[in-house]
């Protein structure tokens, strides 16, 4: 996915950049960059692969050449960014967040009137690059942000700093993504994840509603466009990938996920449905508080059979090479054998996408000595791949498990009952249970129900997006 974060104040704000970045590496996995401004030396920018060193080491060297009241970093599974732009808007910077599914239709519309891009290595075009010249169609920065939000198919979330030292942030028009300012006693900043500016001392200020954008100095923010009232927050923010600090739409990560696992586990409860077992467990880390909230209400003792070993590799991603990848995602699962071995376990996941590291990891459990190994999911049965972010995008929907499964069931025909697949209590959604169950090695599989996931969130259901689940728009 991707992240970014600002700050701008009357002191240097290098470091609160630096930390605030850093706090986004959860959420990045191949770029990284960092721009600062100083009103007498201008613009100061380093972007650095993240694919093998994490942020913090590869900016560290960087710290003593960057100062500036102003700054903005982000975190990138795409291309390279922040850029530096210039036009007849001015120089500024910019940094984008989400997907855009409409890239080649978009590149072929400003070929076809002379303009050029930058090709990068692959023969692509960079995605910011793309709104960068979208939005230099139009007379100011604002017009060209919203023109840009409007031709996009997919999302658009995006900071930018001017050369004034200023900021502009914009939600995407249906705020898929969150935005907020902190404030402290010399300036502001603007962030993805509220906890960063937490731990950097500031206070919670605003969070942007959807399409809202703002422009932020050091001695306050102003609003350039007023948010909309539509809504399609992303779920798997709670779900999956948000850090459990943080708070969207005033509803914090970690309390979700334990609301999230108790109500799978009452609702398994009155199904008549829960298994013996002698430990609940989470798969780490986003379903250790799924785990917990499911153990709380199930009665079960919660336990952490395996645990990660991460000081050495804290990400399976992170070896260049594929084998030597495959090998650390294996070499960092450690188990516990005085809690595996004999024992009947559940586990609860984050999500089931394609299953792999899950039959891997149910695999080496039972390697491990398991007599039983149950598996619950903390949302629904994925059935499409997402459009507008990253998290859960494939070449088709058929390598999604669940949406496979289907088709090996009942082939095409299975296309007119999905709804009643992704129903763990109807005749269509046992048998995809049981599928699921005889590939992967589960003793037992549940779902969690898109009801029970938008009561855990909490907000109204009607601002989240359920894309993923059933395909609504």
């Amino acid at each position: 996915m991707g992240a970014f974060f600002g700050a701008v104040s009357k002191r240097d704000v290098v470091l609160d950049v630096f930390f605030g970045v850093d706090y986004h590496s959860h959420l990045g996995t191949r770029r990284a960059g960092m721009v600062m401004f100083d009103a007498q030396d201008g613009f100061q920018r380093e972007i650095h692969s993240i694919e093998n060193t994490p942020f913090r080491t590869k900016f560290e060297r960087d710290l003593q050449e960057f100062h500036g009241t102003s700054g903005i970093g982000c975190i990138s599974d795409m291309d390279p960014q922040p850029l530096m732009v210039r036009s007849h808007l001015g120089v500024f910077t910019l940094s984008t967040v989400g997907h855009i599914s409409n890239e080649e239709q978009l590149i072929e519309t400003f070929t076809g009137i002379g303009h050029q891009f930058m090709a990068m290595s692959d023969g692509g075009v960079n995605q910011t690059e793309l709104v960068a010249a979208l939005i230099n169609t139009q007379d100011t920065l604002v017009e060209g942000i919203q023109y840009a939000q409007d031709q996009i198919v997919g999302s658009l979330t995006l900071l930018i700093m001017t050369s004034d030292g200023a900021l502009i942030a914009a939600r995407d028009k249906m705020g898929r993504l969150p935005v907020l300012i902190g404030r402290d006693d010399d300036g502001y900043c603007v962030t993805f994840e509220s906890f960063a500016y937490g731990k950097l001392g500031y206070v919670d200020e605003h969070e942007l509603g959807s399409g809202e954008i703002v422009r932020i100095t050091a001695d306050g923010y102003e609003v350039l466009a007023a948010p909309r009232d539509e809504m399609r927050i992303c779920a798997f923010l709670w779900v999956y990938y948000g850090y459990p600090n943080s708070n969207y739409e005033g509803e914090n990560v970690e309390v979700m996920r334990y609301r999230n696992g108790a109500r799978m586990a009452a609702d398994e409860r009155a199904r008549g449905t829960l298994p013996d077992v002698d430990y609940v467990a989470g798969v780490p880390d986003s379903g250790l508080p799924h785990g917990i909230g499911y153990a709380t209400e199930s009665g079960k003792p919660f336990a952490r059979p395996f645990v990660k070993y991460t000081p050495t590799w804290p990400r399976s991603f992170m070896p260049a090479n594929q084998d030597v990848r495959n090998r650390v995602a294996k070499m960092k699962q450690v188990p516990v054998p005085e809690l595996i071995s004999g024992k009947k376990l559940l586990f609860v996941d984050d999500s089931i996408v394609r299953g792999t590291q899950l039959r891997e990891t149910v695999e080496f459990l039972y390697g491990a000595g398991a007599a039983e190994v149950h598996i619950r999911s903390a949302c629904p049965p994925i059935m499409y791949g997402c459009k507008y972010l990253s998290f859960s995008r494939s070449n088709s929907d058929y390598e999604l498990i669940a949406r496979r499964k289907i088709l090996e069931l009942e082939g095409r025909e299975g296309e007119q009952h999905i709804d009643e697949y992704a129903d763990g209590t109807t005749e269509r959604g046992g048998c995809l249970l049981r599928s699921i169950c005889e590939e992967m090695g589960f003793d037992s599989l549940s779902f969690q129900s898109l009801d029970g996931m938008l009561d855990a969130i909490g907000i109204d259901r009607a601002k989240v997006c359920t894309y993923c689940w059933n395909g609504r728009e």
